[in-house]
């Protein structure tokens, strides 16, 4: 199932970027079957807080893609968006996200309190689905925090 493929895809940049010195957290964009875009965390590599895989490449589709384009696109993300992405993707209007592992979970592991559910800011406008392959991301969550 391809389902899976877009999420172990995810799941692998967010091990890279783990690898590399950022944190944990990897996403792809898939229109008709396709990865289109994908992106790996590089807040501190590149010394930028908005360098969050699904904020930039909620930037990115913006710049590339018309409005009904991006009505058809997924993102598959290791982790479910923080409120900051979930806003740049609010704005993007995708048709779908999903994520492996929740905000709440991610939570357990960093001790902070978890922020305001993506469900609730993409209300309307996105659909919101998880987890999917939770157990392997929180397992690289866990190796990493």
């Amino acid at each position: 199932m391809s389902e899976k493929r877009f999420m172990r895809r995810a799941i692998e940049l967010a091990r890279e970027a783990a690898e590399r010195g950022d944190n944990p957290f990897g996403s792809v964009l898939v229109h008709d079957g396709e990865i289109v875009m994908e992106d790996s965390n590089r807040v501190a590599t590149e010394d930028d807080v908005r360098r969050h895989p699904e904020l930039n490449l909620a930037h990115l589709a913006v710049r590339e893609y018309d409005p009904e384009v991006r009505e058809e696109m997924t993102m598959y993300t290791s982790t479910e968006p923080c409120p900051m992405c979930a806003g740049g993707m609010r704005y993007a209007a995708f048709e779908r996200v999903v994520y492996a592992t929740s905000g709440r979970d991610i939570a357990a592991f960093t001790g902070h309190e978890p922020g305001v559910r993506a469900s609730e800011i993409l209300d309307g406008v996105t659909e919101v689905e998880g987890p999917l392959h939770r157990e392997e991301a929180l397992a690289l969550h866990e190796s990493v925090w």
